[in-house]
């Protein structure tokens, strides 16, 4: 199984990838250490705004190019269920793709002494 996520990060930033694990994937974004993407490095990840499952890698990788082809207001609208993979993409790629809850995730912040 293959997710497409989008997440938010700080300064009401956005970011859109794919990965079999979205526990994981989260927390290499959150870590900072090296294995999140380079965005997720500047811009620290605060939540999992919106998942979609595929049982194929070229599947989620075609949601993943075709959301990050979306404008900013198109994006909210898809997180809040106001826009739909299938008026989007149309019915070949939304028959692919479910959309799934989003678990819940947080950062813990690290305590310094």
């Amino acid at each position: 199984m293959y997710y497409t996520y989008i997440m938010r990060c700080e300064g009401d930033k956005l970011y859109t990838g794919i990965t079999t694990n979205i526990v994981r994937r989260f927390s290499e974004h959150a870590s900072r250490n090296g294995r999140g993407a380079k965005f997720t490095r500047s811009h620290k990840v605060s939540s999992v705004a919106a998942l979609w499952s595929s049982s194929d890698r070229s599947t989620a990788s075609r949601l993943e190019y075709r959301i990050k082809q979306l404008t900013r207001k198109q994006k909210l609208a898809l997180i809040d269920g106001l826009e739909d993979i299938n008026e989007l993409f149309g019915a070949e790629l939304a028959e692919k793709c479910r959309r799934e809850p989003v678990p819940s995730l947080t950062i813990t912040p690290r305590v310094t002494e």
